[in-house]
């Protein structure tokens, strides 16, 4: 199984930016990001194709994150930018199991996991 390694978390002041990096040990299709707050479920933030053409955005982050991949670099990155205090929260990188042929925009197909990053952010 392919193991997932996130980066570039760190604490930062409303308004600020972050990139989020995720590097992968082996070839992945669909990824995503999701974060979890304290206290609060997992949630879905992005999602983007095996070739990187396809995006999604939660209508929480739309307009102020951007997802994209380096496959030849086989990392995953999220910038976030104009950060809000409710942006706080783990944020993990995730991919969908090998045999997967589905929608990438499908935040439950998402089965294996980084250990996540830590993303602050005061007001």
């Amino acid at each position: 199984q392919v193991q997932l390694v996130e980066s570039g978390g760190g604490s930062v002041q409303a308004g600020g930016s972050l990139r989020l990096s995720c590097v992968a040990s082996g070839y992945t299709s669909c990824m995503a990001w999701f974060r979890q707050g304290s206290g609060s479920e997992r949630e879905g933030v992005a999602t983007i194709s095996t070739g990187g053409r396809v995006t999604s955005y939660a209508g929480s982050v739309k307009g102020r994150v951007n997802i994209s991949r380096d496959n030849s670099k086989s990392t995953l990155y999220l910038q976030m930018n104009s950060l809000k205090p409710e942006d706080t929260g783990t944020y993990y990188c995730a991919t969908v199991g090998s045999t997967y042929n589905g929608y990438c925009q499908l935040f439950a197909a998402y089965t294996v996991w980084g250990q996540g990053t830590q993303v602050t952010v005061s007001s």
